[in-house]
């Protein structure tokens, strides 16, 4: 492979080849990173195992890990998506409450009313998700036909689904669904937890959307370059608009899944997954200038900060430290992407200086 890289590069004459030569490069060095973050899941765990065999490995934890990480895993496949494209998705979470708190009322509503629960709980799910899609389609149109930069965008939806949410619930949690609605967060098929089975059709679907059909090849040559992209024909607008749905759709399966966990809805369930998706993303490879990105690394590396949660947890760190300490991770591996990148620019552009 790295034969091909450096015979590629003698070769390299246009701007075309060299974007080539650089993605390859890129998609080398993300192949490699992969391989590391397993052997980095393998060690945590050994680590904790090793540190606290008797509580990390209790069946109580593994469980307990086992319905925990899949909402923020969804999370971080939510804001993945978006960060491919050079874009980023602050809204992931307050999307999540504001379509789960919405559905709770209908949910609270239609129990109240004596109808049948099954029935009650297939419309609260259904407006749940619509609401989520609602919430990405705003956050699309403001960015992909405005041409708002993502990040106030988001910033100012973010905001303005925490006020509605609060505004709803003044600050409380609204609960009393039926009992069967537990069954999302709380309950498994075959000994595996529902939340889980969620998640592994989520990875599925992300995966074949993202790097596996058409729409997923727009959406890294938007990430890598957006005009030449446009210029190619690509209708960027509309990619982007249907990104941020499926973005937001996401979102509000973390919705249901935290909603049903809880047995209850409240505006600030999960705001830590914000800052924990972005440092999974990041960590899991994705460049967060856009154009490269996989939900293999994603996945894994959302094992990796679980790990280490549950391990601090058992331990008795504060919750409060413990973000402290994924703000720490966060800023190390973006650093470290960015000397990275750096590095590979200067190796391209003394190849070049050579071969010319």
């Amino acid at each position: 492979m790295n034969k091909d890289i450096q015979k590629k590069t003698k070769q390299t004459e246009t701007p075309q080849e060299e974007n080539r030569m650089r993605q390859l490069v890129k998609k080398v060095h993300l192949e490699t990173k992969e391989l590391v973050l397993l052997q980095i899941l393998i060690g945590v765990f050994l680590l904790m195992s090793i540190l606290s065999p008797g509580r990390f490995l209790s069946v109580y934890n593994l469980q307990s890990m086992a319905y925990q990480f899949p909402e923020f895993g969804i999370f971080a496949l939510a804001m993945m998506v978006i960060v491919v494209t050079g874009g980023i998705n602050l809204s992931i979470t307050y999307s999540a409450t504001l379509s789960s708190i919405l559905g709770a009322v209908v949910l609270v509503s239609l129990n109240n009313l004596g109808v049948p629960p099954l029935v009650t709980i297939v419309i609260g799910v259904l407006v749940i998700i619509i609401i989520s899609i609602a919430c990405g389609a705003l956050n699309g149109l403001i960015v992909a036909y405005i041409g708002i930069t993502p990040m106030l965008a988001t910033l100012g939806t973010m905001t303005l689904f925490e006020g509605i949410a609060l505004n709803i619930t003044k600050g409380g949690a609204i609960s009393g669904f039926p009992d069967m609605f537990q069954w999302f967060g709380n309950s498994a098929i075959l000994g595996i937890p529902v939340p889980l089975l969620i998640f592994v059709l989520v990875i599925i679907a992300t995966y074949f959307i993202l790097q596996r059909s058409s729409f997923g090849a727009k959406v890294y040559m938007i990430g890598c370059n957006p005009t030449a992209t446009r210029f190619s024909g690509v209708n960027v607008r509309k990619v982007l608009f249907l990104l941020y749905i499926y973005s937001g759709i996401l979102t509000g399966l973390a919705g249901i899944i935290m909603a049903s966990r809880y047995n209850s809805a409240k505006e600030s369930y999960g705001y830590t997954y914000l800052l924990q998706s972005v440092a999974a993303a990041v960590l899991g490879g994705t460049d967060i200038s856009g154009g490269f990105g996989k939900v293999f690394g994603t996945v894994v590396s959302v094992l990796i900060l679980q790990v280490i949660s549950s391990g601090l947890n058992i331990f008795g760190v504060n919750r409060f430290i413990t973000d402290v300490i994924m703000g720490m991770i966060l800023i190390v591996v973006l650093t470290i992407n960015f000397v990275n990148n750096r590095m590979e620019e200067k190796a391209l552009l003394s190849k070049k200086v050579v071969t010319a």
